[in-house]
């Protein structure tokens, strides 16, 4: 009884301290974005070169791939003008098309919060302007690039967000380019904001029903560069994103998965992930996210410390990391060593 009274305690406290890198702030309840984008019915009506369009929901990846792949160049582009959002937010549609509807949907929207998102040298992989708004931005030559990375992140992330001013390295773009920058330009990057993120500090941030919308999100998305022949994928979950990782990892095709500053990745022990990807951890020694009791009890919590010994991952270097959001400072140890990673050169 005394057992069970201080799990209690335990799992108490990580409902009041299991957060993102907004830090101690109190959160709210989130609604999860899932499913197709919007205009799905008028895409489902329409048909291109006579032929019925793919269904969002339920055509895989490949599918939708095959069927552009048949396609002649004014049909494609016609079915970019009329449906953009549809196009933009559709795996396994070719990357140019993707870029160019995007950038329809995002001026479409009006909304001042999402121009710069527009912008000519903007790379912009998905967008969905409900709720929040997700986006996923590409650093780097997608197309054509040798290795690929993603960035999950964690919590308070959204597509108005995903870029806004922050410390240097931090923030989703920040850590994208800052990544692309170590590898010397030879990694394009991801920044996947393609689920919604917490707000702040809550029971949102310490259970795990954002995070199962978000690892069905991403696995699909992961799905989506295999359909256009982009490598296998190398995830660099930070936060509640390795939350996300953890509950997709064994959808995906990644090569490596790296956590960090990780609260738990609902998994006892890396091969408890059931993943064929090589499972990295990194946690510097000022990191709040230490303080989170690494338990899972009654939903609440994300289990055990990805950097523990028992959990099997493999440690990446983080002694000179400074806070939660500081891996990708250049310079870091754990940067160099991440850098690695998405190279193909760690071993």
């Amino acid at each position: 009884m005394r057992r069970f009274g201080r799990t209690l305690v335990t799992a108490a406290l990580a409902v009041a301290v299991v957060g993102g890198s907004a830090g101690w702030a109190s959160g709210d309840s989130q609604a999860a974005v899932t499913g197709p984008p919007p205009g799905t019915a008028a895409w489902r009506a329409d048909i291109a070169a006579g032929r019925s369009l793919p269904d969002p929901a339920t055509a895989t990846p490949h599918e939708v791939a095959a069927f552009f792949a048949g396609l002649n160049d004014t049909a494609r582009r016609e079915l970019v003008r009329s449906h953009p959002l549809v196009v933009g937010n559709l795996e396994g549609a070719p990357l140019p098309l993707r870029y160019e509807a995007n950038r329809i949907a995002v001026t479409g929207t009006g909304e001042a919060r999402y121009a710069s998102l527009a912008a000519p040298d903007r790379q912009i992989l998905a967008f969905d302007p409900r709720g929040r708004g997700q986006v996923a931005e590409v650093f780097g030559d997608l197309e054509h690039a040798r290795h690929v990375s993603v960035i999950v992140p964690g919590s308070d992330n959204d597509a108005a967000t995903h870029d806004a001013r922050r410390k240097p390295a931090t923030g989703p773009a920040g850590m994208a380019r800052a990544l692309r920058e170590a590898t010397g330009g030879s990694t394009a990057v991801v920044a996947w904001i393609g689920y919604t993120t917490p707000v702040g500090v809550g029971l949102d941030a310490a259970d795990g029903r954002l995070a199962r919308a978000g690892a069905a999100r991403l696995a699909r998305f992961t799905a989506g560069l295999d359909a256009v022949g982009a490598p296998d994928p190398v995830l660099f979950c930070h936060s509640y994103g390795s939350v996300v990782c953890g509950l997709a990892a064994r959808h995906t095709d990644a090569g490596d998965i790296v956590a960090l500053g990780s609260p738990g990745m609902r998994a006892d022990t890396a091969a408890a992930l059931h993943t064929g990807a090589r499972v990295w951890a990194a946690r510097g020694p000022s990191d709040w996210i230490a303080d989170v009791p690494n338990v899972e009890f009654a939903g609440i919590g994300h289990g055990a410390d990805p950097t523990s010994a028992a959990f099997g991952a493999r440690r990446v270097p983080a002694a000179d990391v400074q806070g939660h959001t500081g891996y990708f400072t250049p310079g870091t140890q754990s940067l160099a060593a991440f850098a690695a990673i998405a190279k193909g050169e760690a071993r």
